[in-house]
């Protein structure tokens, strides 16, 4: 998501390689912790958006891609302490066939399940990614906010109401896109020509420095150029928000030209070829199903999965996407025979690599739970991910190890408080052995990792009134329980004191 800006002056940043090309230089008035609380409000509707997409695989599939760019432009000096320390950093799957991805101020970034299923390879991916970290880490958006003070909150809730109809009704979407445009500098709501080849260039930098092959920017470029030439009916919402010209595309594959004699990719990211197409043909599939559910989709996806499940033949990327996307159709279609089938002949398609056998694992879990199978899926892995710890939790409850399952992910949240679907399941299975406060508490966690602190505070208060009325209360246990719940009370009114004052200057 873009806002238009206007001329920047430029100015080296502190802490950037030396002979490092200048940036525009940080002319925002908008301190990163007002863009933060900013980022917050518009995230948390988000949140409560029926396409929003926490789905634990593909989040674990775009961290393995997310974290070597934060640590590369860390290394470069593109991103400060200040701002990874401050600015949420959290990608978003929107679950949307529409090819697009787009940054939200406070480090947000959104990723439309079309770019996934899309994209050819991971590094076409890691170029999107790039690009919308360099918009974030150059402050882009807090210069634009800076210049446009009283356009830019009706233009973002514009925007954001545009990116999230785009599934539903495009219509809509290009309408509420065509509102925020009027209100943009230039009637558009692409950032200047300055800022894209900045994001261009710092990405490009990013990527490359994380062990990402340098090829997927200019392919990806490409991919986006042909798709302007000959459709653009709405599903590249990323052609208008990155208008793409000959000079963007003819700069990219000169700085490929430039790097062609340097060493192959050795960053933190640099992995087998040939593995990383097989992962990335899975999740592409797996994205494919997740976006289009409809009956035509999901038997196409069980048919494409039969025509690739002969054994005749060695697996292929393609196959393996097929296969993979297969299994998941014939779980919606409650086909389980079917989806066992094709799961077994990716097992034989990935025996030798660690990585995509826990892809392959973790799909049969779900398909297991699926077919309500809980303790055959226990038995599928042992790995301490998140997708694995998730999935190992839905099988413990549905098992009846509602212990299991609150011990695994008590753990699991004191190392990561922000996963809402830890604490989702964590109230389940609390509430499963009869430890109501528990599963009170735990769930107004999970709508405070949504940031929707005024459902929390109900919760929360809803606990309190239940510590009053219990007359055990006096018990060690429900003790600790109402001092925490009592405790974490007062931290939400806090915020929710600090975001009326926010809301109150903002008029």
């Amino acid at each position: 998501m873009f806002i238009a800006s206007a001329g920047l002056s430029q100015a080296q940043s502190p802490g950037r390689p030396s002979g490092a090309l200048p940036t525009l230089g940080d002319t925002s008035e908008l301190t990163a912790g007002a863009e933060r609380r900013l980022g917050d409000r518009i995230a948390s509707s988000i949140y409560r958006d029926p396409d929003y997409l926490d789905d634990p695989v593909l989040g674990d599939y775009l961290q393995g891609i997310w974290k070597p760019l934060m640590v590369a432009a860390r290394a470069r000096g593109e991103l400060s302490a200040e701002l990874e320390e401050r600015f949420a950093w959290d990608l978003m799957l929107i679950r949307n066939r529409s090819v697009n991805a787009f940054a939200l101020p406070g480090g947000y970034l959104g990723v439309h399940l079309g770019l996934i299923s899309v994209v050819s390879t991971r590094d076409e991916l890691a170029s999107v990614l790039a690009h919308e970290l360099s918009h974030v880490t150059q402050r882009h958006i807090s210069r634009l906010m800076s210049k446009q003070d009283q356009q830019v909150p009706l233009l973002i809730a514009t925007i954001l109401f545009g990116i999230m109809a785009a599934g539903r009704n495009a219509d809509m979407a290009n309408a509420a896109i065509a509102g925020g445009q009027a209100l943009a500098i230039q009637n558009q709501l692409n950032f200047s020509r300055d800022m894209e080849r900045e994001a261009d260039r710092v990405g490009f930098g990013v990527m490359a420095e994380a062990g990402f092959d340098k090829q997927g920017f200019t392919s990806m470029f490409e991919k986006l150029e042909q798709a302007s030439r000959l459709t653009d009916s709405g599903s590249f919402p990323y052609l208008r928000t990155h208008p793409l010209n000959t000079e963007r595309i003819a700069e990219a594959k000169s700085r490929l030209q430039l790097e062609a004699n340097t060493p192959a990719p050795s960053g933190a990211a640099a992995t087998d070829a040939a593995a990383a197409s097989l992962l990335h043909a899975m999740m592409a599939g797996r994205a494919r199903v997740m976006g289009d559910t409809s009956s035509d989709a999901l038997q196409t996806a069980v048919t494409n999965a039969q025509r690739a499940a002969s054994p005749a033949t060695a697996v292929t990327a393609r196959d393996a996407g097929a296969l993979y996307a297969g299994t998941l159709a014939a779980i919606r279609l409650r086909d389980y025979v079917l989806g066992r089938s094709f799961v077994a002949r990716l097992r034989q398609a990935v025996a030798s690599s660690r990585p995509l056998t826990d892809q392959v694992q973790w799909l049969a879990m779900e398909l297991e739970l699926a077919a309500e199978n809980p303790l055959a899926a226990i038995k599928l892995t042992n790995t301490s991910s998140r997708p694995a710890v998730l999935l190992q939790a839905r099988a413990d409850i549905g098992a009846g190890r509602a212990a299991e399952a609150s011990g695994r992910l008590q753990r699991w949240v004191t190392d990561y408080p922000k996963d809402a679907i830890a604490w989702e399941l964590l109230s389940q299975a609390y509430g499963k052995q009869g430890q109501l406060l528990r599963a009170i508490r735990a769930d107004a966690e999970a709508r405070v990792a949504q940031l929707d602190y005024p459902a929390a505070r109900d919760r929360l208060k809803a606990a309190q009134d239940m510590v009053r009325s219990n007359r055990n209360s006096s018990a060690p246990e429900n003790y600790i329980d109402s001092s925490i719940i009592d405790t974490r009370a007062r931290e939400v009114d806090q915020i929710l004191r600090e975001q009326a004052a926010d809301e109150k200057a903002a008029r």
